[in-house]
């Protein structure tokens, strides 16, 4: 039996591929750590129809810290269990300033992931072509995301995919006085959640909800925007092809995401 209560799983970089596939031998270990009483949780900053894509295969991972923390999710009842978003007002600011370089606006609501449609056929040109066959299998496409995030008072997440780091910079510059959270995320994207989200804190709202503590956590990831989650649990695990800041901060290394990595970072766990 495991020390750790509760295992936290990011997903890109970690948990999938680099072609954003479930390795066949991931998949066994999870279950075999399941089957040994080993919980498990997606802990991401992915949306709800994207971690959906992967439930059939991993049907016993029954909770999500989704949006980078600022929404837990429980999939067996089909509810969020706690929630923080960004404020129309904001929403609205940050869809201006991507608009300074032509970056490509992703608003992630509670249920949806929505998109502007003559963006979305080409992710590439928006440093994010291996997100393609996700994008059009999960996101609605609108043709005028001023109007649509209209009709939310506050949105999770809203992630800015710019052409360039300089032009994420630019970005960023133009926002960053905002009360909200900002994290920069693989080559030139900015991630943007309200103030005080993190998946630390989204993990920290579903333990206290299953009576645990973060020092009962194991969690794995590979990336910046894993960092409070990272240092916050009780075990931290880094990826292979986890950034070297991410690696120094935690307490072991497994192998990469392509050679299933979480695998032998779950042995560690057990």
């Amino acid at each position: 039996m495991s020390r750790w209560k509760l295992t936290a799983l990011d997903m890109d970089g970690t948990l999938l591929t680099s072609d954003k596939q479930l390795h066949p031998e991931t998949i066994r270990d999870i279950e075999k750590a399941r089957n040994e009483g080993m919980q498990f949780v997606y802990c991401s900053g992915r949306t709800i129809p994207e971690i959906r894509l992967y439930r059939d295969r991993l049907p016993m991972i029954r909770y999500a810290v989704c949006m980078s923390g600022s929404l837990v999710y429980d999939f067996e009842e089909e509810r969020i269990l706690y929630r923080r978003a960004v404020e129309q007002k904001y929403v609205m600011r940050i869809i201006e300033a991507a608009k300074a370089d032509d970056g490509m606006i992703h608003l992630l609501t509670d249920t949806e992931s929505v998109v502007r449609g003559d963006q979305v056929t080409h992710m590439a040109d928006f440093c994010r072509g291996e997100y393609q066959d996700t994008f059009l299998a999960t996101t609605r496409s609108v043709t005028d995301l001023q109007a649509e995030a209209l009709k939310y008072e506050s949105i999770p997440k809203v992630n800015i995919y710019s052409r360039s780091p300089a032009a994420r910079v630019r970005a960023y510059e133009n926002l960053k006085d905002l009360p909200l959270t900002f994290v920069c995320i693989e080559e030139a994207s900015l991630e943007i959640n309200a103030q005080g989200v993190s998946k630390a804190n989204g993990m920290k709202a579903l333990t206290d909800h299953l009576g645990l503590r973060m020092a009962d956590v194991c969690a794995i990831g590979d990336s910046e925007n894993d960092r409070s989650v990272l240092q916050a649990a009780g075990f931290s695990i880094a990826m292979g092809n986890a950034e070297p800041s991410i690696k120094e901060l935690c307490d072991a290394e497994t192998d990469d995401n392509n050679h299933n990595g979480v695998g032998k970072a779950i042995r560690m766990c057990m």
